[in-house]
């Protein structure tokens, strides 16, 4: 996060924000603590889904191997704009991705409008294969905080290992229209950004699109280390350079690096709300098989206090080693490199 950037999120801020995000804080030490859940504040941030839907078959998603067994669809408008009027006082961090191609849904920035006309921080994850020129201006006026594109080889062959279906050359022609229109438009939003995710296939390409993303003017590339499924028994998508891996290998078997703490501050502050109003815990949670309450039927602060939320941060206080989405979880380790 650049200068420029870490101050839009200060514009953000308001008073009521800053005394909720407090609040949370305390519930959260405090539960640590006691070893019992107190939640004193509404989340700080959260997640919504646009769609399940996408144009890529990546084999490490579930959107991409379309192995979901949660109903799929489109996030409809109205319903998005129920949500943000309930939460915009006291969130300021909005993500507009969990699953699928944010652009697939023809909603997708008049939603990210209107959220940020509500003050609020917008981000989103694309493979940007959608970044026509009229789709590249439309963002830049949306008033969209961050992009984060996802670029994963400097050679279509090295990007395609993964990105089954994709077309690296989209991906840097789209990249060009978002960079054309920030520059034409004056816009210093949104924050463009190269995510590398590092596999075994394209380990070897790290200084490589690092000099590509300085090349076409990005305002940041990040270099991710990837979450692999199956990895108990070994995986050929995991990096041999150990440096690029959230797994380490022990004798014959892999483990994830992560210690497993107990507690997670993602159960105090933010949450996941699939498309059709499943709020879940966290974006580890994929499938949507920890539902924790549905804002179809319930208002935010009814789920959020819920004896479903209470349970389930009091299992995270007690093991995360007993909760399935918690075992592949990256708490704890550094990510990004």
């Amino acid at each position: 996060m650049n200068i420029a950037d870490k101050k839009n999120l200060v514009f953000k801020v308001t008073f009521r924000r800053v005394i909720n995000a407090g609040k949370v804080l305390a519930g959260y030490y405090f539960s640590k603590w006691t070893k019992k859940p107190y939640q004193w504040g509404m989340p700080v941030s959260i997640a919504i889904e646009p769609t399940t839907s996408c144009n890529l078959r990546c084999p490490e998603c579930p959107s991409g191997l379309r192995s979901f067994s949660r109903p799929t669809g489109m996030l409809e408008e109205s319903f998005f704009r129920k949500i943000i009027d309930e939460l915009y006082k006291d969130i300021f961090y909005l993500t507009f991705y969990f699953q699928g191609e944010p652009y697939l849904n023809p909603k997708f920035l008049e939603m990210v409008k209107y959220a940020s006309e509500k003050n609020i921080y917008t981000a989103t994850s694309t493979n940007a294969h959608y970044l026509d020129d009229a789709n590249a201006k439309a963002t830049v006026e949306s008033g969209l905080d961050r992009l984060i594109i996802s670029v994963d080889g400097t050679t279509q062959e090295s990007y395609q290992s993964y990105r089954i279906g994709g077309d690296l050359q989209k991906v840097i022609d789209g990249t060009k229209n978002i960079l054309k229109w920030k520059k034409e438009l004056r816009s210093k939003t949104p924050h463009v950004i190269f995510q590398f995710v590092v596999f075994r296939q394209n380990e070897n390409e790290v200084e490589e699109i690092k000099k590509l993303g300085k090349q076409l003017g990005v305002d940041e590339v990040k270099i991710k280390t990837a979450q692999i499924y199956d990895y108990t028994q070994g995986n050929d998508r995991i990096p041999i350079n150990e440096k690029f891996s959230r797994y380490k290998k022990t004798n014959s078997q892999f483990s994830i690096l992560n210690s497993q703490l107990l507690g997670c501050w993602k159960m105090w502050n933010s949450c996941v709300i699939t498309w059709d109003g499943n709020v879940v815990p966290c974006c580890f949670d994929k499938d949507a098989k920890h539902q924790l309450g549905n804002l179809q039927e319930k208002t935010f602060k009814e789920i959020w206090q819920n004896d479903s939320y209470k349970k389930f941060r009091t299992s995270l206080l007690k093991s995360r080693k007993e909760i399935d989405i918690c075992r592949n979880c990256s708490e704890g380790i550094n990510v990004f490199l």
